[in-house]
């Protein structure tokens, strides 16, 4: 006979141990990771250094060639914090903005464009960092640390009143929004890239030839408009918490 604990107790464990493909696991400390998501954010950290190093090492008043295309991705995103955070603080947050945008905009590009599935691993496959759950989850819950950070900093305890505001009964909701934010952040990325990856995957195995490309410039797009949007709202959250409420 089974036992009755175990029956309900065992397909809790099942659904939590559900995971999106196969993983290279690697073991640190005692604790699995993701191997593959440390070698393609590896890869992508490095690709933007070494752009960035190569685009400005003869900066030039009159700017050219590649440092103008950084110059004019740098206004972008003082403009895009401005707008989200406020004229009197956006300056101390454009690197973090800026890092984000960056880091989630290359991310999904390389899974949109780089053939990361043709590279042969011991065990799983690669692919854009940004379509595993833990990556999003990693930059959703920064961004959660960063609006806190912002609105402590800049209000002290008062902070939290706004809690209570604009009456005490909507404390829990007002709770609840906190939550809630970095699980959309994180979902919303992760749910995306992943599906584009999987469209595009679907239609390379059944069309190989023509019909995935219009598919993969699409998936271009769309991986520009998810970084926009991630970067937008974590500007706006850290807009919201040092927002002055009379």
């Amino acid at each position: 006979m089974y036992n009755l604990e175990n029956v309900l107790i065992n397909p809790l464990f099942d659904i939590s141990e559900v995971s999106v493909g196969q993983h290279l696991y690697w073991e640190i400390a005692g604790y699995e990771i993701h191997g593959q998501v440390l070698l393609t954010s590896w890869f992508v950290l490095g690709t933007v250094m070494i752009f960035g190093l190569i685009a400005n090492k003869d900066l030039k008043p009159l700017p050219e060639g590649l440092q103008n295309f950084t110059e004019l991705v740098t206004e972008f995103i003082r403009d895009l914090a401005k707008t989200q955070v406020g004229e009197e603080e956006y300056l101390k947050w454009v690197p973090f903005i800026g890092t984000i945008f960056i880091f989630v905009l290359v991310s999904n590009w390389s899974g949109a464009l780089l053939p990361w599935r043709l590279i042969e691993l011991p065990n799983g496959e690669l692919a854009a960092p940004t379509n595993d759950i833990n990556t999003t989850v990693a930059l959703a819950l920064l961004t959660s640390i960063s609006y806190f950070y912002a609105g402590i900093r800049k209000k002290g305890l008062r902070y939290f009143r706004r809690y209570v505001e604009p009456a005490p009964f909507l404390l829990p909701i007002n709770v609840l929004e906190d939550f809630s934010k970095p699980l959309s952040l994180s979902f919303r990325l992760f749910g995306n890239i992943l599906a584009d990856e999987l469209v595009v995957g679907v239609l390379v195995a059944l069309v190989p030839l023509i019909v995935p490309i219009p598919v993969m410039l699409l998936g271009v797009f769309t991986s520009a408009i998810q970084a926009l949007v991630f970067a937008t709202l974590a500007g706006a959250y850290i807009g919201e918490s040092v927002e002055d409420h009379h």
